[in-house]
């Protein structure tokens, strides 16, 4: 069976819509307006070996924080709705990824419960980056941290990520996105021994509640995995992320 999701999240400053494959060659094709979000975001896709494809699009004139954080969210939730219940797999996986003189390290876990522990010593200054038509632009590396954050919050996965040494935030903000992208294809990969079963003593990790539709806020509307220990009657309401 394909472990493949599409997510669409459309919100008063986004408009987001993804497609992965977990089990790819890495292609990626998304229309990404911000030039080094796009490089990691094709990094991540080459590594992991997942294809993504789909649009972002977002408030630019305002930041780049609700755009990247939303991305984040997105692709969570991609990575959520195709693992199902995360049967066979072996649900963790860690990393440690060189690039010159930075060394970073990811370890993940999909057993169900978001937590996110980052530690990438990044300068805060802005990367300069110049678009196709000549245009100068930026990343926000304080946004960073940020779509990391909505992305565990939507995977319900546990992400501890840390930069060892290094000098560069290119480099460190790359090795990152590598080394959590080799870590998750660890993780996910299908663990021939356990025979299809959930890899947990506690028999079940994130369940689906029937066809239970979920609004996460401001237009946002997906199917979500209900919690173990979630009534069936659960819902979220108009709560937002932030």
């Amino acid at each position: 069976m394909a472990r493949t999701a599409c997510v669409k999240r459309t919100t008063g400053e986004t408009q987001i819509e993804l497609t992965l494959n977990i089990d790819g060659t890495g292609k990626y094709q998304v229309e990404n307006p911000i030039g080094f979000f796009d490089h990691m975001l094709c990094s991540f896709c080459k590594h992991g070996l997942f294809d993504l494809t789909g649009t972002i699009k977002g408030d630019l004139h305002v930041d780049q924080h609700h755009t990247i954080e939303d991305t984040g969210i997105v692709l969570g939730e991609c990575f959520k709705i195709a693992l199902k219940d995360c049967a066979g797999i072996y649900r963790s996986g860690f990393f440690i990824y060189p690039m010159d003189e930075t060394l970073a390290q990811a370890a993940v876990d999909f057993g169900g419960r978001p937590f996110l522990v980052c530690e990438a010593n990044l300068t805060g200054t802005p990367l300069v980056s110049r678009a196709p038509n000549g245009k100068e632009t930026l990343f926000q590396t304080d946004c960073f941290e940020d779509f990391w954050q909505g992305f565990v919050n939507s995977a319900q996965c546990n992400l501890h990520l840390d930069v060892i040494r290094g000098r560069s935030d290119h480099h460190k903000i790359e090795a990152c996105f590598k080394a959590v992208s080799r870590a998750i294809r660890n993780a996910v990969e299908i663990d021939v021994r356990r025979g299809g079963s959930i890899p947990s003593t506690k028999g079940i990790l994130i369940c689906l509640s029937k066809t239970q539709k979920v609004n996460y806020g401001r237009n946002y509307h997906i199917y979500r995995w209900r919690l173990p220990w979630e009534p069936w009657s659960w819902r979220l309401g108009s709560c937002s992320y932030r």
